[in-house]
């Protein structure tokens, strides 16, 4: 029987700091927007939207008065333009096509197609209140991972692109039991991304919080699972809340995992992802540290889940060097010490 564990509470917003906010701008994050998340709250209706199978989603679309969108839509083209190139002067064949809003989960997002009107390609990109736990779980995806993420923040506000994949629950629902995906790869992807998550303490990966990236390969196909929710980032006291393996969302890739790999195989995929992990903090340390000294800063952490995460992990990899953690970041911090240690000696 594989273990069960939940968040009962809706997180609380941690605001960014000072020291954060200094953090942002030295690193090209933050930048002035002409127009923030606040401004989005301003819809006057909204209708639920269906997926393409007519199954309902947490997603509904929103619609503004008249004098509000024609004000509202060009600013937004114009983050897409300096999200996505740098340069505020959107180009003029950009439109914004729809304005979706999500009630579910913590940072209530909203999500905006822009449409290039030559070709009717369409991208999408998503603005959220500005979350200090949010931002420093972007950040560390940015630095350990293997994937690279773009995203601003300014005035309350966070702005990021759309991480493109097929969403958890859906790949398990619809492709996991399909003859054409390689069940192995699969199971080796959700370890490494397992693992991933524990050593930098990315918490809440439950099926719906990640997706699946497939690239074609030149025999077969390649798979990576990526996080796509940051929210809980070292934020939850318990242990096993950073194990994706320990959420019932998850059971089919788990037991996906148990069929198809034995022990070795699976601490073989634990060391490679190790290893890969320690190459980027070792040439990130600088940044990284930078980026830690902003998370110890926090006054705002719930010290009953600091006090409980730096026991259970003292518990866990048996040392007592976490007793002398008093916040998230000094734990982070920490664990990637323990975790890495052999392999950034």
């Amino acid at each position: 029987m594989i273990a069960d564990v939940q968040i009962t509470k809706r997180k609380e917003f941690l605001p960014l700091t000072e020291e954060l906010e200094i953090y942002l701008d030295q690193f090209g994050r933050r930048f002035s927007l002409p127009a923030t998340y606040q401004d989005l709250r301003g819809f006057s209706e909204s209708y639920p939207i269906d997926d393409k199978n007519g199954n309902p989603t947490h997603w509904s679309s929103v619609l503004y008065a008249s004098e509000i969108q024609k004000e509202l839509y060009p600013r937004l083209t114009s983050i897409y333009s300096l999200l996505k190139t740098g340069d505020l002067h959107a180009v003029p064949h950009l439109y914004v096509e729809r304005v979706d809003y999500c009630e579910f989960g913590n940072s209530r997002p909203f999500r905006i197609r822009v449409v290039n009107q030559y070709n009717d390609n369409y991208d999408h990109f998503y603005m959220k209140t500005a979350d200090a736990s949010r931002v420093y779980g972007l950040e560390l995806e940015h630095l350990l991972s293997p994937n690279r993420i773009n995203y601003l923040a300014h005035s309350g506000t966070l702005v990021e692109e759309h991480i493109a994949g097929i969403p958890g629950d859906i790949f398990i629902r619809d492709h996991l039991d399909r003859s054409d995906v390689n069940k192995v790869r699969i199971a080796k992807e959700f370890v490494k991304f397992s693992e991933r998550c524990f050593i930098r303490l990315l918490g809440d990966m439950r099926s719906y919080n990640f997706v699946i990236d497939i690239t074609p390969d030149f025999e077969d196909v390649q798979y990576r699972v990526r996080a796509i929710d940051f929210d809980q980032q070292s934020y939850e006291g318990r242990r096993s809340l950073y194990l994706p393996q320990f959420f019932k969302e998850n059971n089919p890739i788990v037991w996906l995992c148990s069929k198809w790999l034995n022990l070795p195989t699976m601490k073989q995929y634990q060391e490679e992802e190790r290893s890969l992990i320690a190459r980027r903090y070792i040439s990130e340390h600088q940044r990284i540290s930078t980026l830690i000294t902003c998370m110890k800063a926090n006054p705002r952490e719930p010290m009953g889940k600091v006090q409980q995460l730096a026991r259970e992990l003292g518990e866990y990899h048996h040392t007592d060097s976490f007793d002398v953690c008093d916040t998230m970041g000094a734990i982070v911090e920490r664990n990637l010490e323990v975790m890495l240690g052999r392999h950034t000696a």
